[in-house]
């Protein structure tokens, strides 16, 4: 029997802890996609105590709490910190076989050299070492970021946003290097047309001009893309249900904008078009810039209507969603093929049934231009666990090339979440050390080797061109 999360933890066989220890374990990481506040990054400052870094914000924590029967009182209401640590704390044992169990230990072993197991009697304990050690010069957040040998972070921010913090952590001489992503959600949003409304006042008086047709809407929208471009950013991401593509005139936008500036309600095919447009605009100005674009697909959110009333979005109440993906991103890729307009794109998937489809697709699109130009991207958000990682490998092993997936995202907006490139490292060496020694792949350990680490680094690192 093994000891829990001991050096070879998820390692099956001797060629796994080979590849793992003596070729992935040590490289940098490229967190490419993520959601760290990047003025948080800029201040560099400590977090008071376990609970602020560890249950503030993460709503992988508050889901498993409320799925425990805890009160809201201790998950984002008015206890104190160190109450809702030890609702946590109470909560972590009931978390088994749940990546959470994982998460925990391994990030209280890599960030604080903790090995006990959290529980309500090892609560207080762990709470005030971990405090106390939060205090000090060397877990200020930028040194936290530097122990986990980050090289680079993708951060997700809105066309408004002036960058102010991107430039002070530069300005600053951070090490590790952190940019943005253009991430224009609400700028296309035409499902909730006051929210689209407001925005678009927003982006006139941001950008300084003038927004009284769909040109200028656009124009204004580009000055973004361009300032974004301007502060190092190389990427872009879009968070939708599904892909869409609908032709469209010139003359059908003018009329859909005219009706949204006016608060007139649209019909499903309007708002279709105008969603159509958009993503073909954007996709045109990431192509002419040389940026990867992203497309995060198949969530379902804000479900629970009364909690979202009560704490707002992003509090835990999305789930996946069984949207029909293909025809829209067939149409939708083949459109900006055509014109030979199509960026580098990675598209990730929510929903497991729809693994060997996204793997497919991607190879559609493939074009011999660009190793691995368009990626099925990692397991994601309620995929990023052992059998969602297993999955997605799989799909993409058996329909695609491994060996060009530019790797691991921590989509996270935890500072403490950079063991996860561990845990996907480790499954990674597992799968193929287990190849190895059941005569599936060659006992070739240099060549594997050479592979995993461009699959946790060096694709990456190409892709992105950091």
């Amino acid at each position: 029997m093994k000891d829990f999360l001991d050096q070879n933890f998820l390692l099956e066989t001797k060629t796994a802890q080979t590849l793992f220890h003596d070729y992935a374990a040590g490289l940098p990481i490229i967190d490419y996609h993520c959601h760290l506040p990047p003025d948080q990054i800029a201040a560099d400052s400590n977090f008071e105590n376990l609970t602020q870094i560890w249950l503030y914000g993460d709503h992988y924590k508050w889901r498993a709490m409320r799925a425990n029967g805890i009160s809201e009182k201790y998950i984002t209401g008015n206890a104190s910190d160190w109450e809702k640590f030890e609702k946590w704390a109470e909560t972590v044992p009931f978390t088994f076989r749940n990546p959470l169990y994982h998460w925990t230990h391994l990030e209280l072993q890599r960030y604080f050299d903790i090995y006990d197991i959290l529980s309500p009697a090892t609560a207080r304990k762990i709470y005030d070492e971990c405090s106390a050690k939060l205090q000090s010069p060397e877990f200020s957040i930028q040194r936290m970021i530097e122990r986990m040998n980050v090289e680079s972070i993708g951060t997700t921010d809105d066309p408004l946003d002036d960058l102010s913090f991107h430039q002070k952590i530069k300005a600053d001489g951070f090490s590790v290097l952190v940019r943005p992503s253009f991430r224009p959600d609400k700028a296309m949003n035409a499902d909730n047309l006051p929210e689209l409304h407001t925005y678009i006042h927003k982006l006139s008086s941001v950008s300084g001009q003038e927004i009284k047709t769909f040109g200028q809407y656009l124009s204004a929208l580009k000055s973004r893309h361009n300032h974004f471009a301007n502060n190092g950013c190389i990427v872009s991401d879009h968070g939708l249900e599904q892909l869409c593509y609908e032709e469209y005139t010139d003359a059908e936008i003018d009329q859909i904008f005219i009706k949204i500036l006016n608060h007139e309600t649209l019909s499903s095919i309007e708002i279709l078009r105008f969603k159509s447009c958009m993503l073909l605009n954007l996709a045109h100005w990431d192509h002419e810039k040389g940026w990867v674009q992203q497309y995060h697909l198949g969530a379902i959110r804000n479900n629970n209507s009364r909690l979202l009333t009560d704490l707002g979005p992003d509090t835990g109440f999305d789930s996946m969603g069984d949207f029909l993906q293909s025809r829209g991103m067939s149409k939708f890729l083949n459109k900006l093929d055509s014109t030979n307009r199509l960026a580098k794109t990675i598209i990730y998937n929510l929903n497991p049934a729809d693994n060997e489809m996204f793997a497919t697709m991607a190879g559609n699109f493939n074009d011999g231009t660009v190793p691995g130009k368009i990626q099925f991207g990692s397991a994601w958000w309620f995929l990023d666990q052992k059998f969602g990682m297993v999955n997605q490998i799989n799909a993409l092993s058996s329909m695609g090339l491994l060996s060009r997936f530019v790797g691991m995202i921590t989509d996270s907006r935890s500072f403490m979440s950079y063991p996860r490139h561990e845990y996907f490292r480790r499954i990674l060496c597992n799968l193929i050390g287990n190849d190895v020694e059941s005569g599936e792949l060659p006992n070739d350990i240099q060549w594997l080797g050479q592979m995993v680490q461009n699959i946790c680094y060096f694709n990456a690192k190409n892709y992105f061109k950091s």
